[in-house]
């Protein structure tokens, strides 16, 4: 069957997160810069992160420089990451991949993430010029992120689209394609270099594993030249 739906995860699909991270820990540096007059905050906060840490960075951190990490202060430090305005651009392969696709096939997208932060990655990267519907799975409800199905269900609902003629495409292979596997959706997993699950082998519900977006239009078949009509008119509706 024909694709004639596209959708697409959001982080280290179309821009690297560890882009994101990068940019989150420079907000709450100059935070805690204004705050405690730590002047390295943000530096020493990637040195943790490339070095593995997860979860308890912001604490690490502050342990270090002498601060109380009290339930207070780390989550004031937490909501400075996730409301900060980030800087991240779309990677050169996703944007020609965009571009190609666009007027061929529904576009779409569907995120995880806290709804705050995944909002303003997509405003970030400009996403709106692109897809015509994103749907961040924090707003449906508690238990509908992935690998739930119900974002799934949703796009098919706007596009009309279903089963085969849909592709979702993502990078996790821990929860991104069970979800539209099982209603018999195509699955393509983008294994690209810098993606923080690159070293995780690809389950037996990814169809198809990329190492670039130049390759995705060719391996699904939507090279054909006649464009269609994007199926959904409203960016960032919430279904």
């Amino acid at each position: 069957m024909t694709v004639r739906c596209v959708v697409f995860d959001v982080d280290d699909t179309l821009y690297l997160e560890r882009d994101y991270v990068q940019s989150g820990f420079a907000a709450v540096g100059a935070e805690a810069r204004s705050r405690w007059g730590i002047t390295d905050f943000a530096d020493h906060a990637w040195r943790l992160f490339e070095e593995g840490a997860r979860g308890n960075i912001f604490d690490l951190v502050l342990v270090d420089c002498g601060v109380t990490a009290t339930p207070e202060v780390i989550a004031a430090l937490v909501a400075r990451y996730r409301e900060h305005q980030p800087a991240i651009r779309l990677l050169e392969d996703a944007r020609a991949c965009l571009d190609r696709l666009r007027g061929r096939v529904a576009l779409a997208g569907l995120s995880d993430g806290p709804a705050v932060s995944q909002r303003a990655k997509v405003a970030a990267l400009g996403l709106d010029r692109w897809l015509s519907l994103l749907i961040v799975t924090a707003e449906l409800g508690p238990g509908l992120g992935k690998p739930s199905p119900e974002g799934f269900r949703r796009i098919e609902a706007a596009t009309g689209e279903s089963g085969a003629a849909c592709a979702h495409v993502a990078d996790n292979p821990a929860k991104d394609f069970a979800g539209p596997r099982q209603l018999g959706w195509r699955t393509v997993r983008i294994r690209r270099p810098g993606g923080l699950h690159a070293g995780i082998a690809s389950g037996e519900d990814v169809d198809l594993e990329i190492v670039s977006l130049d390759e995705l239009s060719e391996r699904l078949g939507v090279d054909a030249p006649a464009p269609r009509a994007n199926s959904i008119d409203t960016m960032g509706e919430r279904l």
